[in-house]
């Protein structure tokens, strides 16, 4: 069985270091500021043999509802009724404190197993901790250091003790009749299948400035509220990861923390955000940057529009807030005029005015993501390069240099995702930016490739005279 095991516990107690740990990666940021982590965030765990699914979630407060340490207390609360065990943490060198209390009541009503972790119980400063641990009346606590990775023998012992629980529960399945494991990415094939199958989703980012909408686009297309959202600016801190099924196809949506000007970014809280978004969209295939339509094309829009490009990744523009627009007509003529005064390396982008609050035009999005992924990934003949590539010369060859005139030879495609193809010509260095230019739009223009980031190389074609010189000499 895949169970799913929830974290739990009140802010700064180690969940998101415990929750790194038992991933083997450091997909949480962890920081000594209280509330770092916001949002619920599910990982692939894996313990000794124990394979499970693990949900980081944010620190239990005491808040009201409508507050947003309230509306992080409804996401925790939501990961809870989703898991079938949960583990409580405490942090055993400050001891049982009156929060603690307050919410191990809560947890004793959970209709869940429940498991007690006293973390940070390394050394003897642990040691009062652990035993007061006991007064919460949630059996006996595990001690264990999450960041030393201590005590993870004896937290395998009672995961395991209740998922033989689950599994009597549950009943034999048909599924337990092997323990051969199957890897999809075994073969190292994995950049050949298409996306939008089970074993290979479409992993799309969704970038942006703070306030957006970017979380609120994503729930919209959940149909449910799965990410915290709400009027304060730069809510999300994670990049978080969703599965989701669009149309049969198989998408992993990546929520990613606002960006804003390099220059505003001081705090180190931020700053970690910030490389973690620019992480996801490295690892992206398609990155949908989410603009406001109210001020579009702001300096910082057309900087994240602009790191997507320099990643390679197929790119998506979504002009969010568009139900809030009045005069449409008049707004997208303009959009468009800015978009071709703007947006040259990614001419021909696709553009769709959205409303993450109504759902309008999401299915239109989300048509333009498919279409840009396999632009991304086309491939064109070498024979219809070449032939391309003769009509470019004869009608616009390139400059002289110095009295000599630099030969195009050949042109072919040397990888996709995105569309990479390489020239060989003479004395390649001279060739001016402005032609490069020229070469990029024909091929964009002419293969149908609209906004997708194209990468062009040149090479120097081989003297084939060269060695018969040098036998001379």
């Amino acid at each position: 069985m895949n169970a799913t095991v929830a974290i739990i516990g009140r802010p700064n107690v180690g969940k998101s270091t415990l929750f790194n740990r038992l991933v083997g990666k450091r997909l949480a940021l962890v920081d000594d500021t209280p509330g770092v982590t916001r949002d619920r965030r599910p990982g692939d765990a894996r313990l000794g043999d124990l394979r499970f699914t693990i949900v980081d979630t944010a620190g239990l407060e005491d808040a009201d509802k409508a507050t947003l340490a309230g509306r992080m207390r409804k996401q925790t609360e939501e990961a809870i009724q989703d898991a079938d065990v949960v583990l409580f943490v405490i942090d055993a060198r400050a001891g049982v404190t009156p929060l603690d209390a307050h919410f191990a009541e809560v947890a004793r009503k959970i209709a869940r197993p429940v498991i007690l972790l006293a973390n940070k119980a390394e050394g003897r400063a642990g040691e009062p901790g652990i035993y007061e641990a006991y007064s919460l009346g949630l059996g006996e606590p595990v001690p264990i250091s999450a960041e030393h990775g201590e005590g993870l023998s004896d937290l395998y012992d009672a995961l395991r003790e209740e998922f033989e629980k689950l599994e009597a529960a549950e009943g034999p399945s048909e599924e337990a009749e092997t323990d051969i494991v199957i890897d999809p990415d075994a073969d190292g094939e994995e950049d050949d299948e298409p996306a939008g199958t089970v074993d290979r989703p479409l992993r799309v980012a969704i970038a942006g400035r703070p306030n957006a909408g970017k979380s609120t686009l994503i729930n919209k297309l959940l149909g449910e509220e799965r990410l915290l959202t709400g009027p304060e600016a730069g809510i999300t801190r994670d990049s978080i990861s969703v599965d989701w099924v669009w149309r049969e196809r198989h998408v992993k949506l990546f929520d990613t923390a606002g960006m804003r000007r390099k220059a505003r970014v001081q705090e180190k809280l931020e700053k970690l955000s910030v490389a973690d978004a620019l992480r996801a969209i490295k690892f992206a295939e398609v990155v949908v940057v989410t603009l406001d339509a109210n001020i579009p094309f702001e300096k910082q829009d057309l900087q994240i529009i602009d790191l997507v490009q320099r990643e390679g990744r197929a790119l998506v523009i979504a002009f969010n807030k568009w139900d809030t627009i009045e005069d449409r007509t008049e707004v997208w003529t303009e959009i468009k005029y800015q978009a071709e005064r703007y947006l040259n390396q990614v001419r021909g982008v696709a553009m769709v005015p959205i409303s993450a609050t109504t759902g309008q035009g999401l299915d239109k999005l989300m048509e333009a993501v498919f279409d840009a992924y396999k632009m991304w990934n086309a491939r064109v003949s070498t024979a219809r390069l070449n032939k391309w590539l003769e009509g470019v010369v004869a009608h616009h060859p390139p400059p002289a240099v110095a009295g000599r005139r630099i030969k195009l030879r050949y042109l072919t495609q040397a990888k996709t995702r995105p569309p990479h193809f390489i020239v060989f010509c003479s004395r390649p260095e001279q060739l001016p930016e402005a032609y490069l230019r020229y070469l990029v739009n024909g091929v964009r223009e002419t293969f149908k490739l609209p906004g997708t980031p194209i990468r062009l190389s040149f090479r120097k074609g081989e003297n084939p005279y060269a060695n018969k010189a040098k036998k001379k000499r």
